[in-house]
């Protein structure tokens, strides 16, 4: 069975997106240490899972872009989940509608070889915390201050530390089993 990983950047008071929706806080701590990190867990992925929002985005620019992420976003199979998009045609995309924790098992029971990468927006992120079917958190903490904006988590939740990696330019990631082994 494939684990769910949910990978996010987060600012360092615990923001995933600005008020107004920029991403430009992304690049602060950035490093070719950070940058190797976050393109290995991409490139590792089964399949890449996103919203309709970030599949737009996505979809609009990874065709045709080049750099070290090209290659796994676009040959590296991609679920985009929506009830209301009918097509899409980027490659190697298939989309998934209904109930999300039941697509999620399905998926999880369907595919082996790497893992299932779920990429933000933070409301489809939000979504799969509440599903509970998330293996894995890996967040990239930037070490910028946003002051508010959007969250992914808004309960109580039990994680495990399972690695910490500072880089070089200042960002940090964690890696959170989601599932922790009981005492």
């Amino acid at each position: 069975m494939a684990l769910l990983v949910l990978k996010m950047s987060v600012s360092l008071d615990g923001y995933v997106a600005p008020t107004d929706g920029s991403t430009d806080w992304i690049a602060a701590g950035g490093s070719d240490d950070a940058l190797a990190w976050t393109v290995e867990t991409v490139g590792n992925a089964g399949a890449h899972l996103m919203g309709a929002n970030t599949y737009a985005v996505m979809a609009a620019f990874w065709p045709g872009a080049a750099g070290p992420f090209a290659t796994p976003m676009n040959e590296i199979p991609k679920v985009v989940f929506s009830n209301s998009l009918t097509s899409a045609d980027w490659g190697e995309t298939t989309i998934a509608t209904g109930d999300l924790a039941a697509s999620i098992m399905r998926l999880k029971q369907e595919r082996s070889g790497g893992y299932l990468l779920a990429h933000g927006g933070a409301r489809f992120a939000r979504s799969l915390v509440e599903t509970g079917l998330i293996d894995e958190y890996r967040l990239l903490i930037h070490p910028v201050v946003l002051g508010e904006g959007e969250r992914i988590f808004h309960a109580p939740l039990t994680i495990e530390p399972k690695s910490t990696i500072a880089f070089s330019g200042g960002a940090v990631a964690h890696v959170f089993a989601a599932h922790p082994d009981p005492a």
